[in-house]
Formats: structure tokens, sequence, C-alpha cells
């Protein structure tokens, strides 16, 4: 078994409290053991001590929109394509990964293109070492509520059979505005758009009413049972099971919507559907326009375009004011890449901008970290350092947000992904067309 790890000397960025200066980080295995300033932490004598005085330590980076893994994360299938999965098109072995390990991200949620209504699920990896998807692939334990590896559920339950479709290894991806608006059967227009996704889920709801009649009836006794209608079930579908586990709340809503009128419409479609759905809004390039509105919903937003607007005619209003005008009203934010739109190493660089813009430091910290993770339903996992979370954590040569500070080192699970120091893995930081595969 491995050695306890400390880290001491350096100044320590919990999220989920103030910095500690001189700070130790106590890491056993996969899991932080303890967090806190030199003179309370007792170091274990068998521990392999790292002096990091003059560094800084914060957790890593969780990046709730990219499209890493080198696959085409687009399909035409239709309009609302809810069976089609990011997982199926991702490549462990994608310098697009590293180059995301480099830029100090450990959790990334991938998800499918916008150009369709309903692109597809989206995928949530652990930026662990990996070989196949499945050792990347976080996905819910039913029983514990805990997102686990993909092939540690099927270790722990070998028995079971396959569910790929039904297993919740991440949410779905939806758009409007510009992006899902083309020939054949897409719509011509927005209120095309919102008929088409209004339809999706309002008949995803009507089926979820029907499986729970089913299932009810099945439970109950048999004298109940003769008092209940006669309900059948029906079959199942890989595409429309995954809709209901969406109006469920089982399965989390990423919308692309850069407009204001956009995000009201994707607000819209919640209050119609109900509070179990679980929405959040990506990119809201005019989400200083909506403010009240949107935290009147309590609905978290990811930003990307401070200065990468992508070519997008809905990001002309951008400002890098946006994520502070929010943020005031209470609105949950997370930086976000949108890798390729930006590179994956580049993210505490908007972070930097988004305070540069009036953002509160320990916000936009918290906006690369914890706010992601709440988003995402993981804070119990990562997002922060804490003792009993899982040891996601960065190296930092200097202040987290400052655009002179290097990631020195990531770490994901107590294991080391990526090292500045090794020459090997430091052209993924520094490289060019050398480490952007096509």
């Amino acid at each position: 078994m491995a050695a306890p790890i400390a880290w001491v000397g350096a100044v320590v960025h919990p999220v989920s409290g103030p910095p500690i200066a001189d700070g130790v980080v106590v890491v056993d295995g996969a899991v932080i053991v303890a967090v806190g300033a030199r003179a309370d932490v007792v170091i274990p004598q068998d521990a392999d001590v790292y002096d990091v005085s003059g560094k800084h330590i914060a957790p890593g980076i969780i990046d709730l929109h990219s499209h890493i893994g080198g696959g085409r994360l687009h399909e035409s299938l239709g309009p609302v394509q809810p069976g089609v999965a990011a997982v199926d098109a991702i490549d462990p072995s994608h310098p697009s990964i590293d180059r995301a390990r480099a830029g100090g991200i450990t959790t990334v949620n991938v998800m499918p293109g916008s150009g369709k209504l309903l692109g597809g699920q989206t995928a949530l990896l652990s930026l662990r070492p990996g070989v196949l998807i499945d050792d990347l692939l976080l996905c819910e334990d039913p029983e514990s509520h805990r997102w686990q590896t993909a092939s540690s559920l099927d270790a722990a339950a070998p028995d079971a059979p396959p569910a790929r479709h039904a297993r919740v290894c991440g949410g779905v991806k939806m758009a409007n505005g510009t992006n899902p608006q083309g020939d054949g059967g897409d719509p011509k227009s927005r209120m095309g758009s919102a008929y088409l996704q209004r339809k999706a889920l309002l008949d995803a709801k009507a089926r979820a009413a029907v499986l729970d009649a089913a299932d009810a009836r099945a439970a109950a006794g048999w004298w109940a049972r003769r008092r209940l209608p006669d309900v059948k079930r029906p079959e199942p579908d890989i595409a429309q099971d995954v809709l209901v586990q969406v109006v469920r709340g089982e399965r989390i809503v990423h919308f692309h919507s850069h407009r204001a009128d956009d995000m009201v419409t994707a607000l819209r479609l919640r209050e119609e559907v109900g509070p179990q759905l679980r929405l959040v809004l990506h990119h809201g390039s005019e989400g200083f326009k909506v403010a009240q509105a949107l935290a009147d919903a309590g609905v978290p937003l990811a930003i990307n375009v401070l200065d990468t607007p992508g070519g997008k005619e809905e990001t002309l209003e951008r400002q890098l004011g946006n994520p502070a005008a929010v943020a005031e009203l209470g609105v949950p934010v997370s930086i976000i890449t949108d890798d390729p739109v930006q590179d994956s190493r580049l993210i505490r660089r908007s972070a930097g901008l988004a305070v540069r813009g009036g953002l509160d430091p320990v916000l936009a910290l918290r906006a690369l970290t914890l706010s992601p993770a709440e988003a995402l339903g993981i804070a119990a996992q990562t997002g922060s350092l804490e003792p009993g979370k899982e040891a996601d954590l960065i190296v930092l040569s200097g202040p987290p947000l400052s655009v002179w500070t290097h990631v020195e080192q990531t770490w994901a699970d107590g294991v080391r992904v990526y090292d500045r120091a090794d020459p090997a893995q430091r052209v993924f930081s520094t490289g060019g067309d050398a480490v952007v595969a096509p």
C-alpha cells in the first residue's frame, strides 16, 4: 500500500474556507485526510513529505462544459436525440485530455454539440489515469448516491444485467438560439425550437407518470391492486427512458443559451415541467440583463464567453462584468472553457478576467471548483480541500488567478497526472501543434 502524502508550507486554498498560510494537506490513497495550518496538523510518520513552501495549493479545477476527447461530438439523427451519448465518442488517450490536466482540470463534463435541440447525453469524467473510458467515466451509485467509475460499479455488481442507457453517468445537452436552427427536420425559429423541446419534455413527463402508475400497481398487495387501474407498462426505450430520467431530476439539463430571451425560455420550460427538472444554463452571454430572473429561479450559470465569443452574433453584448453582475444577486457562477472554443489550459485566465470585470476573487476561485461541483451534484466528493473528499488538487507556482502562475502538478484521486518538471508532460502545457491533434 502506498504511503500517505503530505504537502507542507504552501498557501492552501480550501475554497470552503479562507486561505491557510503555511498550510498542510495530507492525502491517504485517494482521499484527503487532513487540511490545516502546519501547527494544527499531525503528519503521519510514514508519510512522503513534500516541502512546497512559496507555492499555492488549490482544489482540482472542474470544467462544467467541454468537448475534449477527440471525438466528433455533433450528431444529426434528429432535432431531439436523447439516445446519443458523448461517452461513445471519447478517446481517453487523446492529447486534449492531457492538456486539460496540464491546465489543472481534474473533473470534466464532456458535452455533445449544440447544433440540436437536445444533442444527447453528457459524460462526466474524472481525469484520473485510465486506459478505458469506463476508468474515467463517473456514474451515480443508486445506493449511496456517490459518483464512482463505471468500472467500479460493474465490479460491485458483476451479475447485474447490462443497462448502460439506464445508468446515470452525466446529464443531457439542450440548446436554443441560432445554433439548432437549420434545414431538414430542424426548426427555423425560436418558437419552433421551444415547441419541440416542450413537447419532448412533457411527453416524457406523461411517460414517467405511466411508469410510476405501473410500478405502484405492481408493488401493491393483491387486494389493493384490485382497486387500482390496470396500467400497461411501456416497453423500454433507450431514448425515451433518458428523457424520463431528465423530468424526474435524475439527469441534469445543461442548456446552451446565450441571449437573455433564450435564457428566459429555458426557465419557462423548467416551470412547465416542474421544479424537479435540474437546470444549468451555459454561456449566458446576456445574463446581466436577466440576473434577477436567474436569481429568483435559483438556476446556476456557467460562463465562458469573456473574450472567446466563438463567432456567434448572440455574444456581441458580452461583458467582462457579466459574472460579477449575476453573482451579485446570488446566482451560482461557474467558469467554463467550451474547449476547443477556449483551450482548457486557459481556464484560470478566464476566472482572472472575471475578476477584472468585478467578480470577487474568492467567488472566482469558487467558480472553478466548488460551484461547478455543486451544479453537478458532486460537491460531497470534490470541489474543495476538506477531509473525506477525493484527493483532487493542484500545486501552483503562485496565486491561483495570477496570469504569471503555472500549474506545477495536478493530482486526481491521489495520483499525479501532470508534472511540469517532467519534459514529456510539460509539453502539454507549453506546446502548440505538437500536442493539438485534429
